[in-house]
């Protein structure tokens, strides 16, 4: 496969991503009885019950190798099974721009991850980028409220959320670098899902399950949760796995510099958010600092 062709799927696993963001806040918006995993668990499982079969269908699901099934396993615990938990609590509790601005920051934190697990060394520049990024993320955390005065916007129970599905992610990034050389990009995400399905469904009926009776069943409902489960949580991924197994783990990061835009520019076309001088702003601070973490060493 070309790099071309990389670049453009995950530069779509981007748009899709960041649109997830504001789905997501839909969903809370227009089902006040909905909770965080209902909405994974709905997601999760529309996934599997369609990419499973299919892959099935077309002998492209291969079986889990001796001794890789507690690797996929806990690749599922880390994402989908708690980075989701931890991601839509936080975006249940902040704007949807503003939690992909904080998920924007994973690319800044892999490269010590792979420090710890292989050895990388992190260059100063990855500092800087780091350092701008922190910048970024305060002018909008400080001044996100209105253009005349400071106001913490953000819910700080919801950054913590956020935060710790950063953490996850740099986990699940230094885990799938050990799957992506041994299986096809469609095998591990099938597997994903269905492994953090399982996951969730006790969980979600023990803690959440007298909520279903609460919903309302339209077909709006259902269209939300399904392009979460097949775009967000299939097709994205899928794309991410290819870029991560072509091109490594740190140069695919770089592309989730794009979310925070597409989520921006999604909500403000439906009306979730207005814009604010800070939140552009910032944005670009934080792009900036992802970059400049990313420029490559000269030879």
């Amino acid at each position: 496969m070309k790099k071309s062709i990389v670049y453009i799927l995950l530069g779509l696993a981007a748009v899709i991503w960041g649109v997830s963001f504001i789905i997501t806040k839909q969903l809370f918006v227009t089902q006040p009885n909905i909770t965080v995993l209902i909405i994974l668990t709905f997601r999760l499982l529309l996934a599997s019950v369609v990419t499973i079969p299919a892959l099935f269908l077309l002998k492209k699901l291969e079986p889990i190798k001796r001794g890789d099934l507690k690797w996929f396993m806990l690749l599922a615990f880390c994402e989908p099974f708690i980075y989701s938990i931890c991601e839509t609590s936080g975006v249940q509790l902040v704007s949807g721009s503003m939690a992909s601005i904080v998920v924007a920051t994973i690319p800044l934190f892999v490269p010590f991850g792979m420090a710890a697990a292989y050895k990388e060394k992190i260059r100063p520049v990855t500092l800087l980028g780091i350092l701008m990024s922190l910048v970024g993320l305060a002018v909008m955390l400080l001044f996100g409220g209105n253009a005349d005065g400071a106001n913490l916007d953000a819910n700080p129970l919801g950054l913590a959320w956020l935060f710790g599905a950063v953490f996850i992610a740099v986990i699940f990034t230094i885990l799938l670098v050990k799957l992506v050389d041994r299986y096809k990009p469609f095998t591990i995400t099938a597997y994903q899902n269905l492994f953090g399905c399982l996951y969730f469904i006790p969980l979600m009926l023990v803690l959440d399950g007298s909520h279903l009776p609460q919903l309302s069943y339209t077909p709006q409902f259902f269209i939300l949760l399904l392009i979460l489960g097949i775009f967000c949580s299939t097709i994205a991924y899928v794309f991410y796995n290819i870029g991560v197994a072509r091109l490594g783990a740190t140069a695919a990061c770089i592309f989730t510099n794009v979310i925070p835009g597409f989520s921006l520019i999604a909500a403000i076309l439906i009306g979730q958010e207005q814009l604010t001088w800070s939140k552009p702003l910032g944005m670009v601070i934080v792009i900036a600092g992802v970059i400049i973490a990313q420029i490559p060493p000269r030879k």
